[in-house]
């Protein structure tokens, strides 16, 4: 199995028979070099979108029209997608499972805000979610965006994911310390991986607060596009 950051929250995962695409955001992505789009999204077999603002979502609808695989996510987006942008879609809810080759996915709630620019003001997208992704005898939480949940211990119980994929550059979401809290609170993880941080300056720019608030835990801070073997 591999983890490979694209940057911000935008993650490929290969695991089992699939490549997942997680919220990619490459165009435009300060962190993303240009030059390799090819190369970060090629053999991808599905593209995973948590919720609909942009730095999550902003090149999904074109890759899965450049590679004719689906987008999957909350029911909502993934419907309007279908009908506006003629796109394969897979929409399911929270506490839905959903199964992809071999690897399952459920989507887990978040607490955030989703919506797109409309000529009048935001317009609604459905709401943010997070996934639990399984296979090959691992259980990788991608936690999207969020701040720290009660819901998350129910989460542990139901699922037990080993690797955490959890956003943690503070302002818009939890930060560094709030992160290593709900990780050590609600979680048993082997590895945490952070994402959500670095893109800007408003951002937390490095992981020393995840890793000295999770000493027993393996963090990694990821590099773009250098895969994390599992």
């Amino acid at each position: 199995m591999k983890i490979t950051w694209l940057g911000h929250s935008g993650f490929r995962i290969e695991i089992a028979d699939r490549i997942l695409l997680v919220d990619p955001w490459l165009a435009g992505n300060p962190m993303f070099p240009a030059e390799r789009r090819a190369e970060a999204i090629a053999g991808a077999t599905d593209i995973l979108v948590t919720h609909g603002h942009f730095d999550h979502m902003a090149d999904a609808v074109a890759i899965a029209r450049e590679l004719s695989i689906p987008c999957v996510g909350i029911y909502d987006l993934m419907s309007w997608w279908e009908e506006k942008e003629g796109i394969a879609t897979i929409g399911f809810n929270k506490g839905g499972t959903v199964t992809l080759g071999e690897v399952r996915v459920t989507m887990v709630n978040a607490t955030h805000s989703s919506s797109v620019s409309g000529p009048h003001g935001p317009v609604y997208t459905g709401t943010e979610s997070g996934f639990m992704i399984s296979g090959e005898g691992h259980t990788i939480y991608v936690s999207g965006d969020t701040d720290v949940m009660a819901d998350m211990e129910v989460f542990n119980d139901l699922h037990a994911p080993d690797i955490g994929i959890l956003c943690a550059g503070g302002h818009f979401t939890m930060d560094m310390k709030r992160a290593a809290y709900a990780a050590r609170t609600f979680f048993d993880f082997r590895m945490v991986i952070p994402c959500h941080y670095r893109t800007f300056p408003v951002l937390e720019q490095n992981a020393d607060a995840l890793r000295q608030g999770l000493p027993d835990v393996k963090v990694v801070e990821p590099e773009v596009l250098v895969p994390i073997e599992i």
